[in-house]
């Protein structure tokens, strides 16, 4: 009798298909274009320039991953790890050009600036390297790498002494190793309507503040103090009260 395969043929992929799947490796690569870019209005102390392409960048890391399993990304070009190249581009755009953008922005006195800046690059290095950093259930554990939302929140919604600025920075580093359930929004489970419109509503008001900058508007910062608020009490009910 004739053994039947134990595995299946590899599916043969068309060539629209792979072309697809490396367009969506390019457009996650370009992350690391928006932070470079970043990197260059900085040095030019062009602040609202930097962060909106740090915000760019954030967008484009919120919405390649539904990308990539739309065009099957992984089966189709499987010797390409996209994770690995997503890893890379986070930990630039999230923690290394945020940190230099708070350096250059002296949001604290000079004494503490270099401190604060080393504290943020050496949590988010012992963070990365933490296993479990994304539970199974596709929550962060502990405050996620998010140093440039952070650094967005210091410098143009609030405006805080350089104390209360060194101390939200000693704060959001020590709550990276809290065992605290916070939100992943492109793979939230519970309310994901609402995170989602409230994710949306977000970055539409970061790049709102952004266009406005340097005048402030109440209602600006309070849009993004209650998205603020909302992603805290999520954190806190997925932690504590979720069944």
């Amino acid at each position: 009798m004739e053994e039947k395969p134990t595995n299946a043929a590899p599916e043969n992929f068309t060539l629209f298909q792979k072309t697809m799947a490396w367009c969506v490796h390019l457009f996650t690569a370009s992350g690391l274009v928006a932070g470079f870019m970043a990197i260059l209005a900085i040095n030019d102390l062009a602040w609202r320039g930097a962060m909106l392409w740090l915000v760019v960048a954030l967008v484009i890391d919120g919405i390649d991953g539904t990308f990539a399993r739309i065009f099957r990304v992984q089966e189709v070009l499987p010797d390409m790890n996209g994770k690995t190249m997503d890893y890379i581009i986070d930990f630039a755009t999230y923690a290394i050009i945020p940190a230099y953008f708070f350096h250059q922005a002296g949001l604290v006195e000079d004494a503490f600036n270099l401190p604060c800046t080393i504290l943020i690059l050496l949590v988010s290095a012992l963070y990365y390297s933490k296993e479990g950093m994304v539970s199974e259930d596709y929550y962060f554990i502990g405050f996620p790498v998010m140093w440039n939302v952070v650094v967005f929140y210091l410098f143009f919604v609030f405006d805080l002494p350089s104390i209360g600025n060194m101390l939200a920075i000693i704060f959001f580093a020590i709550l990276h190793f809290v065992p605290i359930k916070f939100v992943y929004p492109s793979r939230v489970k519970h309310f994901r309507g609402l995170t989602l419109a409230v994710t949306t509503i977000l970055i539409i008001d970061f790049a709102v503040i952004l266009w406005y900058h340097p005048e402030k508007y109440f209602w600006l910062s309070l849009i993004a103090i209650l998205a603020a608020i909302y992603y805290g009490l999520m954190a806190i009910y997925n932690t504590w009260l979720e069944d």
